[in-house]
């Protein structure tokens, strides 16, 4: 991110960071922190405490969120010892913590599966950091991270890659690694972080685990398995996360405390098995204590500053939403929604009350419509806003008179870039705003080409408002300005193989001042 000091002209880059990272760590883990005494007393740990890696998030101008988890046996429950741990913190200014600005210690405890998460203030805006963490003499990876502008600077750029969908058995996380290269300020993913499906014995990878999770021990081993993915684990400690989930690190399209099949989960069970993946995403996610879940509900909703470039609005479109629609008529119901009522109100005064230049909503769920039917007539995804057409009609409205709206969304597996309707209902309406349905990191897998065009071609013509459709594997970045949005969809040949060719499928760009999105 640049504002008034500018974007790191001498920052490393950041593949180099991580190769020499090993060395630097060789180097300093001579750097005791705790005094001999209390180091003697310390009961020692299993070996590789820190097989998860390190990760940061949801950047403020004076503060960042720093994560670990200590686990040794990722796989089965995270094989530490049944008491409280401390761990001790580092961030500094430089790649070897030479110029440490802060330090402490938290306490990894048993109750939240040893996870560390520490909310560091007193940071400058717009800068990068290092920093790592230390536990029963090991040391953890070096993570950077980077804060947020300072509140009041209005110019300079924001580069924001977003990411969703990473399915373990459909291929390795390979978009990770040019996403990385890339150099983004913050990575926005916005749901389907893992997938609750059964191992499968034909897929690239195979699921651990003999079947769905439902306990707090299998949510974490799941997590705990995704986090070995080499690419995400290195993007994790190459850049802040801002994170929201969707509906498979619980469920397939469950809604609110329905499951996909209440005749196979019953009430209680369903809201065990809330509560334990609610509580998995938590000591997984680099996130605030303000997510720690309470049973079966967590705060995922909130805003991000990114000065006055860019506010982000994070939605929840699972926790608060009514039971999916069954039929048109129950998709136009106006007393359906998607977000309830508190966080509807929530959104809408963020967006009218906001001061920034643009006004990003990040959104798990795809806010265009998507008429399946060729020719006349329609028919909708349920799952999606089209299932919730009197609430997403009233935001679309509601846009009219807010600064240049952008949604930034997930769920589809496909690259999907429309323009915003006032109504869909009439082609003819005021274009409001711009949407961005990025590509999955790895769901679908390498799609046959071919079989999608002669599937989605055909309904182009009945969604005149979609300016770009593809099914490549991939994600979508962003530099966001003043002036402008400049976005590119960037692809890989394969994920059914631990390394890809990277490329730009198309570039994109959004007018201040003009809704809508064009391609360049």
């Amino acid at each position: 991110m640049t504002g008034v000091t500018g974007r790191d002209a001498a920052a490393p880059d950041r593949r180099r960071f991580l190769t020499a990272g090993a060395a630097v760590l060789g180097a300093a883990s001579a750097q005791l922190w705790l005094p001999a005494a209390a180091r003697s007393a310390e009961t020692p740990l299993p070996d590789g405490v820190f097989s998860l890696g390190v990760a940061s998030g949801d950047p403020l101008p004076d503060g960042v969120v720093l994560w670990t988890r200590l686990a040794p046996d990722p796989l089965n429950g995270g094989g530490m010892p049944d008491r409280v741990v401390p761990v001790e913190w580092e961030i500094a200014e430089d790649e070897r913590f030479r110029g440490t600005v802060r330090r402490g210690v938290a306490q990894a405890r048993p109750a939240y599966g040893h996870s560390v998460h520490v909310d560091v203030r007193g940071l400058r805006p717009g800068r990068s950091y290092w920093y790592r963490f230390r536990a029963g003499g090991q040391l953890s990876p070096a993570g950077r991270t980077r804060t947020a502008p300072h509140r009041h600077s209005a110019g300079g750029t924001v580069r924001l890659a977003l990411a969703s969908c990473q399915n373990w058995q459909h291929g390795w996380f390979t978009p990770y690694a040019d996403m990385l290269a890339q150099d983004p300020d913050v990575v926005l993913f916005v749901g389907d972080y893992i997938y609750e499906s059964v191992p499968s014995a034909t897929a690239p990878r195979r699921h651990e685990g003999a079947g769905e999770p439902y306990t707090l021990t299998q949510y974490r081993n799941r997590y705990a398995q995704y986090r070995t993915d080499p690419d995400l684990a290195a993007m994790h400690a190459g850049a802040p996360f801002v994170v929201t989930f969707d509906d498979h690190e619980v469920d397939n399209d469950f809604a609110g405390e329905i499951p996909q099949d209440p005749d196979k989960q019953t009430q209680e069970a369903f809201t065990a098995r809330l509560a334990a993946a609610y509580q998995a995403y938590y000591e997984h996610m680099p996130v605030r204590a303000s997510a720690v879940p309470t049973g079966a509900h967590i705060r995922m909703h909130r805003r991000l500053e990114f000065g006055r470039l860019a506010r982000l609005n994070v939605l929840d479109t699972r926790q608060y939403r009514s039971d999916q629609a069954t039929s048109q008529a129950g998709a136009l119901d106006p007393s359906r929604t998607m977000l309830g009522a508190d966080q509807k109100r929530w959104l809408l005064d963020s967006l009218h009350g906001s001061p920034a230049r643009w006004n990003l909503i990040a959104s798990q769920i795809m806010l265009a419509e998507t008429d399946l039917l060729v020719g006349a007539g329609k028919q909708w995804f349920y799952d999606a806003w089209d299932g919730y057409q009197a609430e997403r009609n009233q935001f679309l409205k509601a846009f009219r008179s807010v600064r240049n709206p952008v949604v930034l969304t997930g769920d589809r597996h496909l690259t999907m870039v429309s323009d915003l309707k006032e109504d869909f209902a009439d082609p003819d309406s005021a274009v409001v705003g711009a949407e961005f349905v990025g590509t999955s990191i790895s769901s679908n897998g390498d799609q046959d080409q071919a079989a999608f065009r002669r599937e989605w071609d055909p309904r182009r013509p009945d969604n005149p408002h979609w300016k770009l459709l593809d099914a490549h594997r991939g994600y979508h970045l962003f530099d966001i300005r003043r002036d402008g949005i400049d976005a590119r969809v960037r692809i890989v040949d394969t994920v059914r193989q631990p390394r890809a060719t990277p490329s730009t499928l198309a570039r994109l760009r959004v007018e201040a001042g003009r809704p809508g999105v064009h391609v360049v």
